[in-house]
């Protein structure tokens, strides 16, 4: 994928936001962020996304995970459209701010142009694009959906668990993995490494290849 991807540093970019103007770098802070794109206000997919992501905000928050999301359209467009949102499911109340970019320059420099869908202008959308930040103010995951396909929340809330996880253990997730199941010890973790680093213990797979690469252990 061109432009900005896993291991860029996210531009500091200056954003005007239905909680007035940031920085990207002095939102993001020490912790982890989810920057996220929607084609434009006032469409069904968006509405249900938005309001998705309003009802999983407090989960993220446990998490120590700030949220933004960002469109072409102005403030003022986004303000009367969370009206909307909030409407759409009650109880799920949009707290995180959103940022205006009319004249598209933020979408481009984050890497989240549609390159088919246009608005009646003829000009460029955002798809539904979303990088998860991390301290280090860097990329660490990134999401890209067609604009005819929601995006799901809960694979959103997995993935920043995932990453929290890795960052804290020489871990990764494997496929399916979910919150409190055993992860795999990073191949760089000697076995030696590995009783020191895991001293509750580990699980290797036994394999036809007899190498004890795949070995589990609960973080």
């Amino acid at each position: 994928m061109p432009g900005l991807t896993i291991g860029d540093t996210i531009p500091d970019l200056k954003l005007d936001t239905t909680h007035g103007p940031t920085r990207i770098h002095d939102y993001v802070g020490d912790g982890f962020a989810i920057i996220f794109s929607h084609p434009a206000d006032f469409t069904p997919v968006c509405t249900t996304e938005l309001s998705a992501m309003a009802g999983y905000a407090a989960e993220f928050e446990k998490r120590g995970v700030k949220l933004l999301g960002i469109s072409c359209d102005d403030v003022q467009s986004h303000k009367e459209w969370i009206k909307d949102i909030e409407a759409y499911k009650l109880g799920n109340h949009v707290t995180f701010p959103i940022a205006a970019d009319p004249n598209r320059e933020a979408i481009k420099q984050l890497n989240m142009v549609d390159p088919d869908e246009k608005d009646n202008k003829g000009q460029q959308l955002p798809s539904r694009a979303l990088h998860i930040i991390g301290p280090d103010k860097k990329v660490k995951l990134s999401f890209l959906y067609p604009a005819c396909t929601g995006r799901n929340m809960d694979e959103v809330l997995r993935a920043v668990d995932s990453l929290q996880k890795a960052s804290q253990h020489r871990v990764a997730t494997p496929a399916n993995w979910k919150p409190g199941e055993p992860v795999v010890i990073s191949p760089s973790v000697s076995n030696d490494e590995a009783g020191k680093l895991f001293p509750q213990g580990y699980e290797v797979k036994d394999l036809p290849s007899k190498k004890e690469y795949l070995r589990f252990t609960k973080v």
